[in-house]
């Protein structure tokens, strides 16, 4: 019977090596960074949209109240004569002519001047997402008038 010879091979570990797992965890991280630019860009774009879309909403609402009323509340009225009927107010919807006094996508009350400056009738706005008047991008003042 033949002999064998049984001599101590190192066998390859099945694992990782620590530098392997140090280039996949960065090269996830660079991925991550990237995709959360993206995804935060779109968030500001969707609120800028919304803001957008709500003051077009309040606006129709506006227009209902002038057509009950004659014509569009006051400043001191505010948006809040939308939501609880001011004293005077004709032809008064059951529920009002919107749910609840709006916020913005920041959480913040939107702007209502009425008259309106250069003619308008009233004036409608958000201040964007820094709540000050003027910036840029997603801190930009949506008015009724830029729609």
């Amino acid at each position: 019977m033949k002999r064998v010879n049984y001599t101590a091979v190192p066998k390859r570990s099945a694992g990782f090596t620590l530098i392997e797992i140090m280039v996949v965890v960065v090269i996830l991280g660079v991925l991550a960074g990237l995709v959360a630019v993206n995804v935060f860009d779109n968030v500001d774009k969707s609120r800028v949209q919304a803001a957008r879309t709500d003051l077009s909403t309040i606006s129709q609402a506006l227009d209902l109240f002038k057509l009950d009323n004659y014509t569009y509340p006051t400043t001191d009225m505010g948006l809040d004569a939308l939501v609880n009927k001011p004293e005077n107010a004709r032809g008064w919807p059951s529920n009002g002519y919107i749910k609840k006094e709006p916020l913005d996508p920041w959480r913040r009350p939107y702007g209502y001047i009425s008259p309106g400056t250069n003619g308008e009738p009233f004036e409608l706005y958000s201040l964007g997402a820094d709540g000050n008047e003027g910036g840029e991008g997603a801190s930009t003042d949506i008015t009724l008038a830029d729609l």
